[in-house]
């Protein structure tokens, strides 16, 4: 599999090979845009300059180096490099790997076992690893794109350091264009705009990178490219995005958040992110129409209004005229004053709920359609609000084995402001019906 790309000591087998293969790393110095991990003072650097490793799970995006390290860790300390794939192999391909492994224990040789996709194996397969990991027969290194938290199991976890991988930056991907360049003898066919944009297509992935630059020295190009040639010759990378995987919830976390914090250009950003990627809009409109009542709920009553307007104008209208009125929406939740009153009202009264049980209400507040119920006192002594003074009779409506209690106190901000007005203008009349 090729990875990331060295210039240097390239052999002769792959010459005739794809160019990612013909730059593939010799040594973990070649590798680009992971310094943190392989450099001196970094986790990998420092197992290589021990001579000694221990499992490790690789979590990073596509492109960036995972198997180019696994295999040059090998090398690094010596060790047999044995690579299995989780999306082709199974529990009999296992056990003929940790067979083998053992073998080569016994004639004194380590083997570093590479398991490609390791989050596509199941949970009886992970587990399958722990007493070849455990006993030493294998040191294991994993490479995922997924977040480990989610898809490995915590047994696994226990006995594996994770070391994330970060997608390649301009600066990193840049060296790569300079190695190509160098063993290709040749500069690209790109004026300036056009190699910032191909290195902006890339979206992280050196190997997509260079796949792109391969198709480029195959065309024969009369004049260098302009932005606008090279995206009518090449397409651009599809954003990685699982809808049901890590990228998902990092990006309606950043949504979400972006709202909160009344950032309407980050917000509208995210947004886009996720639209553009693939999400289905009425995920979207759904999210958003929670936050409306989280994060902004009487503060502004409207935006929830707002929201569910947006969730009718994308159903009547479809895609793509819908998708603005998603973005009034978001705009409109990101400008809107914010307050989590009701939210926490809610967790305090569902709270109260469960640790009071079954408690009668004031008898007084209760209907009594029954003569029994009459006679029993239901519905005695109840005052009609709208007959008494300023509308308001300051009658007791709790149990009286809790007493009134309070679970939601409005905020200053917005229409909420005038809500806390009225509750203390309705507290004040108790409190002087009380006193009378």
């Amino acid at each position: 599999m090729a990875d990331l790309f060295a210039q240097d000591d390239v052999s002769a087998e792959a010459e005739g090979g794809p160019l990612a293969d013909r730059l593939r790393p010799r040594t973990l110095t070649d590798v680009v845009g992971q310094d943190h991990l392989t450099g001196p003072d970094g986790a990998i650097g420092r197992m290589v300059a021990a001579g000694r490793l221990s499992s490790i799970i690789l979590w990073g995006p596509p492109g960036t180096g995972k198997t180019t390290i696994s295999r040059l860790l090998a090398d690094a300390v010596g060790m047999r490099f044995e690579p299995i794939s989780a999306v082709f192999s199974g529990v009999a391909d296992l056990k003929k790997v940790f067979a083998a492994a053992k073998d080569h224990a016994r004639m004194g040789q380590r083997t570093l076992l590479f398991v490609d996709e390791i989050h596509r194996f199941n949970r009886a397969q992970q587990d399958s690893f722990l007493p070849f990991v455990e006993d030493g027969t294998v040191t294991l290194v994993g490479a995922t794109t997924e977040n480990p938290s989610f898809e490995l199991n915590a047994a696994l976890l226990s006995r594996a350091q994770v070391l994330i991988l970060r997608r390649l930056d301009a600066a990193a991907l840049e060296l790569l264009l300079d190695r190509a360049e160098a063993l290709m003898e040749r500069p690209l066919p790109l004026d300036a705009a056009a190699r910032e944009a191909l290195i902006a297509s890339a979206d992280g992935d050196g190997r997509f990178l260079l796949n792109q630059v391969e198709t480029l020295y195959s065309i024969d190009l009369p004049e260098a490219l302009d932005p606008a040639g090279l995206s009518a010759l090449l397409h651009r990378r599809v954003a990685v995005y699982d809808k049901d995987r890590e990228g998902h919830y990092n990006l309606i976390s950043a949504l979400h958040k972006s709202l909160r914090g009344s950032d309407p250009q980050a917000a509208l950003y995210y947004l886009a992110r996720m639209l553009t990627a693939g999400e289905e809009p009425l995920y979207v409109l759904r999210r958003l129409v929670r936050f409306a009542s989280e994060d902004i709920g009487l503060a502004d009553p409207q935006a929830l209004v707002q929201c569910l307007a947006a969730k009718d104008a994308y159903d009547f209208l479809g895609s793509p005229e819908g998708e603005l009125a998603i973005v009034q929406a978001c705009l409109y939740c990101a400008t809107a004053p914010k307050s989590n009153a009701a939210y926490k009202a809610m967790k305090s009264a569902w709270k109260s709920a469960r640790e009071t049980g079954s408690l009668m209400p004031p008898q007084n507040i209760l209907n009594a359609p029954t003569k029994l119920m009459k006679q029993v006192g239901y519905g005695k002594g109840y005052e009609y609000d709208h007959d008494a003074a300023d509308g308001f009779s300051g009658a007791n409506y709790w149990p009286e084995e809790i007493g009134p209690q309070t679970f939601y106190e409005p905020t200053e901000r917005g229409f909420e402001a005038r809500v806390a007005e009225r509750i203390a203008y309705w507290n004040k009349l108790r409190r002087e019906q009380g006193e009378a």
